[in-house]
């Protein structure tokens, strides 16, 4: 299963990036993450769909410092990936 999450709100400087590649390694995901030109966070988790949900969870509260406004979800077709990257 493959799942891309984009993340809008305070998601930037916060170590949002460095939470959900945590979370990714812990349920063994693969994909990536990164921040985008418009504020926003993106990520994309491939793997068990359990799993996925859990990341995708985390993804709606974030870190401490961050204040998430909104989560947006899309399934994809999975690529194959094979290890869980910062972008």
């Amino acid at each position: 299963m493959r799942r891309r999450v984009v993340v809008s709100g305070r998601v930037q400087g916060v170590f949002f990036r460095d939470t959900v590649r945590s979370i990714a390694e812990r349920e063994g995901l693969a994909g990536w993450v990164r921040n985008n030109p418009d504020g926003t966070l993106e990520a994309v988790f491939e793997g068990a769909p359990a799993a996925i949900d859990r990341a995708v969870a985390v993804c709606h509260e974030g870190p401490p410092a961050a204040q998430v406004q909104r989560v947006e979800a899309f399934d994809e077709p999975e690529e194959g990936l094979g290890t869980f990257r910062i972008r």
